[in-house]
């Protein structure tokens, strides 16, 4: 998927060639964890008596809800967190699947993705953000959530005003009452703002 929209965006010429440099940048720290994961998950398969205790610790800690919920997230790739730079603790994050409720009713965010669009979400004033220049390549959706951000391997996080989600699921952006650096964000990763 990480790789899918980023070459749509290119091809359609939303977004210069440069945007598939991110998916090395991505997605090698990614793989290396999976190769560091599966290399110790092996090690403790060995029949050894020093493994046998190495095991042992590691049920220990497995036993503790911190440990727990980290290594689960690892192992789901929920964990996974993109380099996008300071800021919020969701930036670089899968979105978590909230269920919102719009002008049109209730929705789960990750419905707004199944047309594999970016989507700002404006958790702020209705009509809050313009991205007009934008509009036709990113869904804006004005919607309330109540209820705690919950992330795996964090836990709560503060909720935002406003997030992009990239179609991927990953969030390229998070504001608050301003627009500061939205209009970076959407630049960098859905192309040029186009001419009114």
């Amino acid at each position: 998927m990480n790789l899918g929209w980023k070459l749509a965006q290119v091809i359609h010429q939303a977004a210069p060639e440069s945007l598939l440099d991110t998916y090395h940048a991505e997605r090698h720290p990614v793989a290396a964890r999976v190769l560091r994961n599966t290399m110790a998950q092996t090690a403790l398969m060995r029949v050894d008596d020093r493994i046998e205790v190495l095991r042992d610790t590691v049920s220990e800690l497995l036993s503790m809800d911190g440990p727990r919920k980290r290594f689960a997230a690892e192992m789901s790739g929920l964990g996974i967190h993109y380099d996008l730079g300071e800021g919020h603790p969701l930036l670089g994050r899968r979105m978590p699947d909230l269920d919102l409720v719009t002008a049109n009713g209730p929705l789960r965010v990750f419905t707004l993705l199944h047309d594999a669009r970016p989507v700002l979400l404006n958790l702020g004033e209705p009509g809050g953000f313009d991205i007009t220049a934008w509009a036709d390549r990113v869904q804006l959706i004005d919607a309330k959530y109540v209820g705690t951000w919950e992330l795996p391997a964090l836990g709560a996080v503060t909720a935002p005003t406003a997030v992009l989600i990239r179609p991927d699921g990953y969030v390229a952006w998070v504001g608050d009452l301003n627009q500061q650096g939205l209009t970076d964000a959407l630049t960098t990763w859905f192309g040029p703002p186009t001419a009114a």
